[in-house]
């Protein structure tokens, strides 16, 4: 079974372990009785169309390069 790699790009972003941020979903979900699945739903779909946004930063050309 493939996830959607959410928890593992936060845990890449935040330079911390994947284990953590699932902990962390997982903890949120029971606080805020499941609000986060939708929340979680929601950053599978920007991350899985994330070239319709300008997530990657471009390389600033310098002065010598033009």
């Amino acid at each position: 079974m493939q996830s959607f790699g959410v928890c593992e790009w936060w845990a890449q972003k935040l330079g911390i372990r994947t284990n953590k941020v699932r902990l962390g979903f997982i903890y949120f979900s029971f606080c805020t009785l499941g609000s986060s699945v939708l929340l979680y739903l929601i950053m599978a779909w920007i991350l899985e169309h994330k070239h319709y946004f300008k997530f990657q930063s471009k390389r600033k050309k310098s002065i010598w390069e033009l």
